[in-house]
Parts: C-alpha cells; structure tokens; sequence
C-alpha cells in the first residue's frame, strides 16, 4: 500500500514543505496495516483447517467413532441383558417362590440401594455424557439386580435343603408294610375298649399281623425310648424334629435303642402281644406337637389315591380295638 505525501505552504519562505506524520500517526498506520495481514493469514488458517485434515485428528476422529460404536453396542446389550434379568425376576416371583411358599421379591427391593456411581467425573464434560450416563445407569442396574437374584437364590436353595430335609423327618409311611397286614383292626378315633367295654378315644391304628412281622421307622429321627412302657408294652417312641413324634407299641421285640439315629425304612422292632392286648398287633401313634394325629394322614409315600381311599374307608368301619 503506497504511503501518501503531505505538503504545507510556508508563506514566509514562501514555498511548500513536506509534513512528516508524528510517532503515533506512524504507530498506528502501522499496526492497521499488521492488522489487516493478521486478519488474511488468519482466515487462510482457517479455510486450510477446515478442508484439509491432518494425520493425528484424522486418527482421533476414526477413533472417536470407533468408541461411539461400541457404546451404542454397549447400551444395547445392556437393555438385552436387563429384559434377561426382567425374565428370571419374574420366574423368581411367580415359579421359584410360590414353590417354595417363599414371599416374592417387589422391584424395589431387588433395586434398593441402587445408586448411581461415578467412576470418572469428566464423563459429563464429553459430547456424548448422556449415553454414557444412560449406559452406565443401566449398568449399575443389571448389577443391582444380578446381586439381588443370587441373594434369591441362595434364600431358595437354603429353603429347598430345609424342605427335604423336613419331608425326610415328617411320617410318610405305613410301619408295617401291606404284604403282612391281616385286617385293619382299628383306626382312630372314639372306639369300645375291649377290656373295660367302655368307649375310649383311641390316638392311634392298630395294624392286626402276626407275631415278629417287621416294624419299620416312618420316617427319619432319633429314638427317644425303647422299653416297657406298661399298656403299651414293649414299645419305641421316636422323635422326628419338626415337632412330630412317634409311637410304636405291643412289640414282640426292639431292635434299637435310646438316641440311636433312624431312617424312614428302617427295621426298628417286630410286632408282639405284650402290655394291654387282645391279640397280635402293632398299635401306631404319630403325634404333632404332643397332640395325637390320625395316622392314615401320614401314608402318602406308600399308598396310591386308590389305596389310601380304601384304607381310609377300613379305618372307619373297623371298630375292633385290640389295646
């Protein structure tokens, strides 16, 4: 850019002299001029960056989508895994536990607790924080609920280990098994004594066999006698846990002792006449509590829906009581 010259006329000397711009003026013709080349080169600059890309932001690019990729596959797999989770909570609530007669879990106990945690606070300053964040809620999510369904599960194993153990304990079977039985002589209920002829409740059934027909435990515990016991005679009682005892009575022989551990099926004495009896039998008590139950309840390992009606109706009709 030229520079323009200025004259001024000296009337004394009469001619015209050059005038010289000050410091300042020079200053800031300048720095206008270093402005506007600043101002090009800048937007040079500019125009280059915007078309040409250089190796390393080209990398971080390719990078960055790379990343936004596998966080959409992350979110997801993240929704997959927790309609899985959805799933199991719900065959939880409505298989396992009404199973094991358990409580179901409400949603917000599988998720109590849950919190939202952060692990690296510049997430939220990325373009991309709210699927990081989405991401990372339902992540804290599935594993909220992951723990919560192991802690289910370990509470219906536990259950499911006390049950069989519990039906293991609980009667289940005749003591005498059908092959031996002569006839029902007697069920339970108010029955005629056949010593005093005077009506009697009777607690428990007596099974009518003859002399050392085996006797078997009904179901597993720990025998708590194994003697004389005066009407009944030679009789085993047996106390299962679970609040269910046993009794075994009139027998010709005991095989067991007290605190000796039995299991349903084991040989524990044979049938006798002894104590108060008319004849050969085994008199068969089972008592929940301390109260005495009706035994035909307590056969359903042993018998078919056809055999426990019939037995059922035996037990009712026979009125003989032999003790």
């Amino acid at each position: 850019m030229s520079q323009k010259t200025f004259y001024r006329y000296n009337a004394v000397t009469g001619q015209y002299e050059r005038v010289y711009p000050s410091a300042r003026r020079r200053i800031m013709v300048l720095m206008q001029q270093f402005g506007w080349v600043a101002a090009v080169v800048i937007g040079l600059v500019a125009v280059l960056f915007s078309l040409l890309e250089f190796p390393r932001e080209r990398r971080l690019r390719e990078e960055n989508e790379r990343l936004e990729a596998r966080l959409e596959l992350l979110n997801r797999q993240a929704d997959e895994a927790l309609a899985v989770m959805e799933d199991i909570a719900e065959r939880d609530n409505n298989f396992y536990r009404v199973m094991m007669q358990a409580e179901p879990l409400g949603r917000s106990r599988r998720l109590a607790g849950l919190e939202r945690r952060r692990n690296f606070d510049h997430l939220d300053s990325l373009s991309d924080s709210r699927l990081v964040g989405t991401v990372e809620n339902k992540l804290d999510q599935l594993d909220r609920m992951i723990y919560s369904q192991i802690q289910s599960f370990d509470f219906l194993a536990d259950e499911a280990s006390g049950q069989k153990k519990r039906i293991a304990h609980t009667p289940a079977i005749q003591p005498v098994p059908e092959k031996y039985l002569r006839t029902m002589a007697s069920g339970y209920g108010v029955r005629v004594d056949p010593v005093y002829g005077t009506t009697k409740f009777h607690e428990g059934m007596d099974f009518s066999a003859p002399p050392g027909t085996p006797v078997y435990a009904t179901a597993d515990g720990t025998v708590s006698s194994a003697s004389w016991q005066g009407a009944y005679g030679n009789m085993i009682e047996i106390k299962h846990g679970y609040n269910y005892t046993t009794r075994y009575a009139h027998l010709s022989k005991i095989n067991v002792r007290p605190g000796q551990a039995v299991h349903r099926g084991d040989l524990i004495g044979e049938v006798g006449n002894t104590g108060k009896s008319t004849g050969p039998h085994l008199h068969y008590e089972v008592r929940y509590r301390g109260a005495p139950q009706n035994p035909v309840n307590y056969y359903f390992f042993d018998l078919t829906p056809a055999q426990y009606d019939e037995i059922i109706q035996l037990a009712e009709n026979a009125g003989h009581v032999m003790d």
